[in-house]
């Protein structure tokens, strides 16, 4: 591994600390190493509205940062929200050369940090572990390049592709240490979605409880009908936002009394517009949203082209072809309408097998 890759791989782990928390911004970390190759200050953003990762860094180097290296997994940025430009503080702090591992995806000030430093005087280079800083900030790259956020299925079944019986039960087809896995990818993900099946039939409370995390997702409910029961489990708590084709708004009042937030997105065929659904979302800054739904809402995310990946619990069991299975599909009459998956990995959790995948783009 050269220098340069060992040094991006240390702040790419220091950026994964932000896992939970850097919503609606992205997960950065930095490292700032000197002329003998020693660490002289390392940082990582930590929450929206606080410090970057460049600046805790810098902190932590002081006046050692003088004529170092700064390795950084995202664009130092350029303009001023939050907090100022960490391209001017890795200026004022006479750094000698800046790596990045990625550009700044968002269009609008793509380039601009680093060609600040570079007119600085500043030796920049860029593409240092580039896919696994991208991998990091899927959501936030989804979010400010296509307007929506990064889609994640969840998903555990069989070995032969079955969710529950066919009388509906389901709890549980995977094993404990898959499920507190799961809890993982909640923790990650700014909301959780599901269905109004899943609502009536499970009353999850789609919560995060088997991982340490300062912020609960939201929680989002598609419920064509407005059939949610007012004390479903999944209203109490982390803020629930209920998607329906229902736009009388006599029959918001119950829920808006508890705090729920319901809007009306209906479709032409009088159900909820899910590619719609997904542009709200990404206009609220939500950068990752985690669906646990069942077999119909599944497919129809998958169908309409909007999930992007899936985490796959495979239990070592069977159910049969009368069990229920993952998704709900127009039925295919020639191989070449099958959807592909790329698969990224393939671990065991506990005796159960999961599968990280990635819908492939036809």
């Amino acid at each position: 591994m050269s220098s340069h890759a060992f040094f991006m791989a240390r702040a790419l782990q220091l950026a994964e600390r932000g896992l939970y928390t850097t919503t609606p911004n992205p997960r950065v970390g930095c490292v700032i190493v000197n002329d003998a190759g020693h660490v002289v200050g390392e940082g990582w953003h930590e929450r929206a509205g606080e410090a970057h990762a460049e600046v805790h860094a810098l902190r932590t180097a002081g006046e050692a940062a003088r004529g170092a290296t700064a390795y950084v997994t995202l664009e130092p940025c350029s303009h001023f929200g939050r907090t100022p430009p960490c391209s001017d503080a890795l200026i004022a702090a006479g750094v000698r050369r800046v790596v990045a591992a990625m550009q700044d995806p968002n269009p609008l000030v793509a380039g601009r940090g680093l060609a600040r430093l570079r007119d600085a005087g500043i030796a920049v280079e860029v593409g240092v572990m580039s896919e696994a800083a991208a991998r990091l900030n899927e959501g936030f790259i989804s979010r400010v390049t296509r307007g929506r956020p990064w889609l994640r299925l969840k998903l555990a079944a069989t070995l032969d592709g079955k969710t529950a019986l066919n009388n509906g039960q389901s709890q549980w087809i995977t094993g404990e240490a898959a499920r507190a896995d799961g809890h993982h990818w909640r923790a990650r993900s700014c909301a959780v979605l599901t269905g109004i099946g899943t609502v009536l039939a499970d009353n999850p409370k789609l919560n995060v409880r088997s991982v340490e995390t300062l912020r609960q997702p939201m929680k989002i409910v598609i419920d064509r009908q407005l059939e949610t029961p007012i004390d479903a489990a999944v209203l109490d708590g982390a803020p629930t936002l209920i998607v329906t084709a229902q736009d009388d708004h006599r029959r918001w009042v119950p829920f808006e009394a508890r705090g729920v937030e319901v809007i009306a997105l209906p479709n032409a065929d009088g159900r909820v517009d899910l590619a719609a659904l997904m542009q709200e979302l990404g206009k609220r800054g939500l950068n990752e949203v985690l669906t646990e739904a069942g077999a119909r809402l599944n497919g129809a995310l998958v169908a309409a082209g909007l999930a992007d990946a899936a985490v796959i619990y495979l239990a070592p069991s069977f159910f049969g072809d009368a069990a229920r299975g993952l998704l709900a599909l127009p039925e295919m009459t020639d191989l070449t309408q099958r959807r592909a998956v790329h698969i990224d990995d393939c671990s065991r959790v506990g005796q159960d097998l999961r599968l990280l995948v990635r819908f492939e783009r036809g």
